[in-house]
């Protein structure tokens, strides 16, 4: 467990940037020439989502795929819940993105592996008509994040801050004033035990997503909502918090834990069997093993309970072991030390929460309902990805949004303005927790109701009960919260739980099944040729609904 808190300081920087995966360290590197920035890790700076992310970036780069091609494929994933003209946004600058990347250093796979061809090898993932996803083999996050990495220590106007969390936002209205507007937050130095309170004339929230809230997930532990639950706090609306994307394949293995088997293994001919060899995606769709996530995950998890298996196998050994120890190094490294030759064998999967289609309502520029405030990345929600994120298109819409916000956050550093002094933390009617334990408990009874009645299948009973729970822990939380020392634990805690009942409830006002969002109780898509996005109100809270 974490340490707890005894003193505070300040900081002061032009941008306060919490969360360094590929949406927080690229606006970094954007913003850092012209601006001072702090940028904050709630691990070592390289420790996010991004880093495991292993299938690759989607983007135009073949003369045979179009825009417009790709545009159709993200809205046809998305089930009717796209902003379109966000998604053609992101999808124009696609392609200048990737050249940012390579830019910058990123070293993406080439076709024939030769280093000197002019072409790179580009693969096909679920919903995409066409081959549009660039990697770095199979580990394109770790290229991306460790190149960017190595260049954010080195530049003079960023200054890194490894191993803080952040606790809440600091707005006008919390500080008695009248604007609304972000002025920094309140950050935990982890190793040296104290909060600092961060001023700065721009905050942007890339914190990534909130798989943890889930028994089963693909997500680091880094991934505790927390971006979502600040913004909530300070009053910012969240859209579309019921379309949970489970990604269909995590390796089954008790020691291995959070392993995602990317898609690409299924955009290179991998199939999806049962124990016994049998196939069964044909059954679910007329794509079989492409079609969209949720559809596989869904596919994977009803044959798993009719047939009564723990796991089903996903098998590439058909393919030659030279091809599949050329794409899939990562993959074949880590499966044989579990004792998995995938060059011979089938892989063991499950599914597992993966993404967060919702978020924090921002604009094309990032910008949040609190001036001074963005929102980049997962912790956002832009309208990009509807009710069923498209695979590959996550990375693309960090890097494109990044580069808008940090524009629209340059120019208004331009205009007069100087960082707020801020008072420091107040712990002076607080205590040391010596129930620790309770932590611990809350923390493992969430994710267990949130995987048993907020999973892959729901239906209205199941949430209700997620619901009667949630709240229980919340005013548990809330009131161990208010009389000890923040943790580490404490603080994820806090969040984790708040993101759990946005989502329940997000879950429960949605009365059909649409994208990530199944209900046996509404098993039909809404016939409405104008679906609508669910967004929840802070200061309106019951009355929030289906807009």
């Amino acid at each position: 467990m974490s340490d707890t808190v005894s003193t505070s300081r300040t900081q002061q920087h032009d941008v306060l940037i919490i969360g360094s995966g590929a949406a927080g360290i690229s606006m970094a590197l954007t913003l850092a020439d012209s601006a001072r920035v702090a940028l904050v890790a709630k691990e070592a700076l390289t420790e996010s989502a991004t880093f495991y992310a292993q299938g690759g970036i989607s983007a135009v780069l073949d003369k045979t795929d179009s825009l417009e091609s790709h545009t159709v494929d993200t809205l046809n994933a998305g089930a009717g819940l796209c902003d379109e003209a966000v998604v053609r946004h992101v999808v124009e600058h696609g392609p200048q993105s990737i050249q940012w990347l390579i830019d910058r250093g990123v070293n993406f796979t080439r076709e024939s592996n030769h280093k000197n061809s002019a072409d790179y090898h580009l693969t096909r993932e679920g919903g995409h008509s066409h081959r549009r996803v660039i990697h770095a083999a199979d580990a394109t996050g770790r290229e991306l994040e460790s190149t960017l990495a190595q260049q954010a220590r080195k530049h003079p106007n960023i200054e890194i801050f490894e191993r803080h969390i952040a606790i809440d936002l600091i707005t006008g209205s919390k500080l008695g004033r009248r604007d609304n507007r972000c002025h920094g937050a309140y950050i935990l130095d982890r190793d040296n035990d104290e909060v600092i309170a961060f001023a700065a004339r721009a905050v942007v929230l890339a914190t990534g997503g909130a798989g943890k809230v889930y028994l089963y997930t693909s997500n680091p532990d880094v991934a505790s909502g927390d971006g979502i639950a600040m913004a909530w706090r300070a009053g910012c609306r969240i859209a579309n918090m019921e379309f949970i994307q489970f990604h269909p394949t995590c390796l089954f293995h008790p020691e291995a834990k959070s392993f995602l088997v990317t898609e690409a293994l299924r955009g290179e001919g991998a199939k999806l069997r049962l124990p016994d060899g049998t196939s069964f995606m044909e059954q679910f769709d007329e794509n079989a093993e492409l079609a969209p996530r949720d559809i596989v995950a869904r596919a994977i998890d009803y044959t798993m309970k009719r047939s009564g298996v723990e796991y089903v196998h996903l098998d590439i050994s058909h393919k030659s072991e030279a091809f599949i120890k050329e794409h899939f190094p990562t993959i074949y490294a880590r499966c044989l030390e579990y004792g998995y030759d995938i060059t011979q064998q089938p892989i063991p999967v499950v599914p597992a929460a993966h993404y967060i289609c919702g978020g924090i309502m921002s604009d094309i520029h990032g910008r949040s309902d609190i001036e001074g405030l963005y929102a980049v990345g997962e912790v956002a929600y832009t309208g990009m990805h509807g009710a069923n994120r498209m695979a590959s298109n996550s990375l693309l819409e960090c890097l494109v949004f990044a580069e808008s916000a940090s524009r629209h956050i340059l120019e208004m550093l331009k205009q007069p303005g100087t960082t707020q002094p801020l008072p420091e933390w107040d712990e002076s009617r607080v205590t040391d927790s010596d129930e620790e334990v309770v932590v611990t408990h809350n923390w493992h009874e969430l994710r267990r109701f949130m995987w048993d009645y907020v999973g892959i299948v729901r239906t209205d009973k199941r949430l209700q009960r997620a619901k009667n729970r949630v709240d229980l822990l919340q005013h548990e939380i809330s009131d161990y919260y208010s009389n000890f020392r923040v943790t580490s634990d404490l603080i994820e805690l806090r969040n984790l739980t708040l993101v759990a009942d946005l989502i329940i409830h997000s879950a429960i006002l949605r009365k059909e099944s649409r994208g990530l969002h199944f209900t046996l109780d509404y098993p039909d898509t809404s016939e409405d040729k104008t679906p609508q996005k669910t967004i929840l109100i802070p200061n309106n809270y019951l009355k929030a609904g289906i807009k």
